[in-house]
């Protein structure tokens, strides 16, 4: 690795000027009203994500990576703000900025951000949390002009366009998403409350990043600018572009479109507050859960703090899978359902949590549980660090590290986050050596330093009425929240900073032509034994994925014994006759590989990721898991009674009730009516032999597929591969009736779920089986305008427009026996009637009187320019040879999506939409409280059907 400070890379020069790395820094060095920093080269046998850093005069830092591997760019702007800077009484702020800056600003009307970016062909999102919020996009490499003209324009000019409308109208979508992420989830409020236990009053650690309703109830429109004006200019950003970019052109478009906004307020780093624990705090709630749950949290250190990385051992030692003492000690003797460590660490402060679900079987308490996490503590302290627990955590590191770059998104990200926080990019060699020079005396002291006889916070969650079951009574009570007394911010109180430029903003730049996208190239193979083999060579990190497709999957099982296949995939996932479950993990830990093993309708699949030179060492465990699991029985017993108890978990979450529900109204009496994970009464029916039969049965090489993306060529793959060559034999032909639904359509199916804050919603119905070039995939056409992307007319009128939901969609679905049109959403439980009248209207409109041209030309722009973005990752290659080797396709089948695309007309999407859009035919299901909705529903003038799942 070489990394140039600006005067080495001078005195380069004078030696090196016919470079041509070196000669577009020099230039683009010289660009006004910017600072060249650094460059840092890639350099065979490091870890290193080349770049070139940048200061603009304003403050603005900016990293670009070029990568011309895939005609694509990503964006990344991160503010060094997050819910860590807001004040008592103002929490949310950076969250609820994340919402607004995607409403449009000065020179981009509202909702149009999305629309853009989605014509672009492109993705984008945004993520707030403790300490900093982060805006991307990947589009085409054509369209990074427009980006920028985005991102500079919401950095710029986003406050005057910040309206008291757009302000209510997100606070009621921020209300919807604490609704459905927190407080109508299972255990979603078990963070807030150990956060408002563990930190001092005031801490701003003490509240989660989506804030406090009641706050921003309290503050006004102005309140949350004056927030933006703070914390959100150039000096307090950093842009990070990689991807296939021109350095010297990107250089003068960030300064045309962000040179002129004047710097902000001062920012520094904010103080780290200590704090101490002199007691342990048992603290409890009562939610709408099924299992009980403790929860061990211990404050630790801060992020990258040289206690960081012995502590990250030791969570895997303690919770980390199945070689770890606390799965050995709750999980595998099956006195838990689940139990975890993980020590998550922030700018500010981390913390170090244990975690554990008791099984109902085992009669034990949270009192047993807690006993049982502080003797494992004790035997750690006994046992001591073992050298495979150094060398599996280290393998699993540098495997994290290099599969983390197979994406230009991933690397650019990771670039962002180490300016951010370390104020250097190139900080990724440094963070593998701070892990691999982790001794086993440093994990013992940090043991000893801040979890052995410390003090912490100790929450139990259990069910509604069962409030004997917590671990301890309450001891600690958190500090009433102290709200200082406020003066809402007015107009004359915002010092608002204006750009002049010499240029008119309100242009949106134009595109020049997309750059040609080449289809991966592939090879094929079939082995003697019927096995099947799509690959491609991708050389852009030095790794393996691979996925394998056995044809034994939900279909194959019969109903009253639905979820076989999934147990079979755990029970392969288990002991083989070679060696334990702990052996097997330990194995793939050393290697830095994973494989997962998971059956959906038609197939089991088995997904591999691995450095490629652990490649031959990965697939002789995979070869072992396949033709030789043990099936011991107390391990079928453990994953079958945690199944089951998956099963009844989930009936206290809305969003399983409704999708349950819906499956059965619409599949009637068959194997579709039924989770692939099964249900209660059908994994009570499944025996031992039942998941030995299905795989004596189906796990046979004729017909299984492997698709496969490397970094090695094709000859040199097929040796490795040839270690499944000796496998023999054919499973049993699927023979499959899925007869129409009989349930009632034009009625409301409602489902009961008590004082549930929001309300699942499912409207649909059987519909098109999928296809690649016909009809199925016409629909997804027609559909897409409707409630397939974000601006659809579904999700703009019940998100954007009306703030009764989170988000709101629709689509099509289908495998080769069956598919289903549906409309879904979480909503408040107040405007449940509100928004099934929503619905119904968009759908009925939309099949009434079609598409507009605008949208088809939304439409044809938004599908036709993704192609940049389909095969840039292992995971996206895979993902597209499946789908060619599923439905027996040539490569071309690309060029007839893009032909369909280009020349479907408005008559046909039309009477696709009058065809398959009729409101008359479908059903509905509704989960919610019952007492309150039903009036409210029967109201609508439908019928409405009380249903148990």
């Amino acid at each position: 690795m070489k990394k140039w400070t600006l005067p080495l890379l001078l005195s380069f020069l004078v030696a090196c000027e016919n470079t041509n790395t070196v000669d577009s820094v020099a230039s683009a060095s010289t660009v006004a009203g910017m600072t060249f920093i650094e460059q840092v080269e890639a350099e065979e046998g490091k870890t290193v994500i080349p770049y070139q850093k940048y200061v603009l005069d304003n403050g603005l830092t900016l990293i670009l990576h070029q990568d011309n591997s895939d005609p694509l760019v990503h964006v990344d702007m991160t503010y060094h703000v997050g819910s860590g800077r807001e004040e008592v009484g103002k929490s949310g702020f950076a969250h609820f900025f994340e919402h607004m800056m995607f409403q449009g600003s000065e020179h981009v009307a509202d909702e149009e951000h999305f629309k853009i970016v989605t014509e672009s062909g492109g993705t984008m999102n945004g993520t707030t949390n403790s300490d900093r919020t982060n805006y991307f996009q990947t589009v085409p490499a054509n369209q990074l002009e427009k980006m920028l003209w985005l991102e500079a324009d919401r950095m710029g000019f986003l406050v005057d366009a910040v309206t008291q409308e757009k302000f209510e109208i997100q606070r009621e979508t921020v209300k919807n998403e604490r609704g459905q992420s927190y407080d109508n989830r299972p255990y979603g409020l078990l963070r807030e409350r150990v956060a408002e236990a563990m930190y001092p009053a005031g801490h701003p650690y003490s509240w989660q990043t989506i804030g406090y309703i009641e706050d921003l109830n309290r503050v006004n429109v102005n309140d949350l600018k004056a927030f933006f004006l703070r914390w959100y200019g150039p000096n307090n950003a950093t842009l990070t572009i990689g991807g296939d970019v021109d350095v010297e052109k990107t250089l003068a478009m960030v300064n045309k479109y962000f040179g002129s906004i004047p710097r902000g307020p001062k920012v520094e780093m904010p103080e780290k507050p200590s704090f101490t624990i002199d007691a342990d705090r048992y603290i409890s709630m009562e939610d709408n859960v099924h299992l009980p749950l403790i929860y061990m949290s211990y404050p630790t250190v801060s992020v990258r703090h040289e206690d960081e990385a012995p502590l990250d051992l030791l969570s895997s030692i303690l919770g980390g899978g199945k070689t770890s003492l606390l799965y050995k000690n709750l999980v595998k003797n099956q006195l838990a359902v689940q139990a975890s460590v993980n020590h998550p660490c922030a700018e500010l402060a981390c913390s170090f949590n244990l975690l554990a679900l008791p099984h109902p079987a085992s009669g034990k308490t949270l009192a047993d549980m807690e006993k049982v996490i502080r003797d494992s503590l004790i035997e750690f302290e006994t046992r001591g660090v073992e050298d495979d627990d150094l060398i599996k955590a280290k393998a699993s590191m540098e495997a994290n590290f290099v599969f983390g770059l197979q994406s230009v998104a991933g690397k650019v990200s990771q670039l962002a986050a180490n300016e951010t926080f370390k104020g250097d990019p190139n900080y990724i060699e440094q963070d593998i050596a701070r892990y691999a020079e982790v001794t086993k005396a440093d994990v013992m002291r940090v043991y000893k330093k801040y979890i052995k006889d410390k003090h912490g916070v100790i929450m139990s969650v259990v069910p509604k009425g069962q409030k004997h079951l917590v671990a301890a009574e309450d001891n600690f009570t958190p500090p009433t929240r102290v709200i200082p007394e406020q003066v809402q911010t007015t107009d004359s109180d915002l010092k608002v900073r204006k750009a002049i430029d010499d240029f008119d903003r309100s242009i949106v730049p134009t595109a020049g032509a997309n750059k040609a996208v080449d289809v991966p190239k592939m090879w094929q193979e079939t082995f003697a034994n019927g096995i099947k083999i799509l690959a491609t060579q991708s050389k852009e990190t030095p790794t393996t994925s691979i996925l394998i497709k056995i044809p034994a999957g939900h279909y194959y099982e019969s109903k009253d014994k639905a979820g076989t296949a999934s147990l079979l995939a755990a029970m392969l996932n288990e002991s083989t006759t070679k060696r334990s479950a702990e052996d097997m993990s330990k194995e793939l830990q050393k290697l830095g590989a994973s494989v997962g093993i998971s059956a959906g309708n038609s197939y089991l699949a088995i997904n591999v990721n691995t450095l490629t030179k652990h490649l031959d060492a990965t697939l002789a465990l995979v070869y072992e898991k396949l033709t030789a699991p043990a099936f011991l029985s107390n391990e079928f017993q453990r994953n079958k009674s945690n199944a089951i108890q998956d099963a009844i978990n989930g009936k206290k979450d809305a969003g399983y009730l409704a999708s349950t529900a819906y499956r059965q109204l619409l599949h009637a009496d068959n194997i579709a009516a039924i989770s692939s994970a099964g249900s209660q009464a059908s994994l009570n029916n499944i025996q031992l032999a039942d998941v030995k039969a299905l795989y004596e049965q189906q796990v046979k090489p004729k017909d299984s597929e492997i698709i496969l993306v490397s970094d090695l060529a094709k000859a040199r793959v097929l040796q490795s591969l040839a270690i499944f060559k000796p496998l023999t034999g054919a499973g049993k032909k699927l023979s499959l009736d899925l007869p129409a639904s009989k349930a009632k359509t034009g009625v409301i199916y409602l489902v009961n779920k008590d004082n549930a804050a929001q309300s699942a919603i499912r409207i649909g119905k059987r519909s098109l089986t999928q296809d690649v070039t016909g009809e199925y995939y016409r629909a997804y056409l027609m559909n897409f305008p409707l409630g397939g992307a974000f601006n659809s007319r579904i999700n703009l009128n019940l998100r954007e427009d009306k703030g009764y939901t989170y988000g709101a969609r629709s689509y099509f679905y289908g495998d080769k026996f069956s598919g289903v049109y549906t409309a879904s959403a979480e909503v408040r439980a107040d405007v449940t009637d509100k928004s099934i009248v929503e619905f119904v209207k968009e759908i009925q409109h939309y099949a009434d009187k079609g598409i507009s041209d605008e949208e088809l030309a939304f439409m044809r722009n938004a599908i036709n320019q993704k192609d940049a973005l389909k095969y840039e990752t292992p995971g996206s290659k895979l993902s597209f040879l499946a789908q060619i080797l599923e439905h027996n396709l040539s490569a071309d089948f690309v060029k007839q999506r893009n032909e369909i695309v280009k020349n479907i007309s408005k008559e046909e999407i039309n009477a696709l939409a009058q065809k398959h859009l009729n409101i008359k035919e479908m059903l509905m299901v509704v989960v919610g409280d019952t007492k309150t909705l039903k009036p409210q529903l029967e109201a609508l003038g439908y019928e409405v059907i009380d249903y148990e799942i």
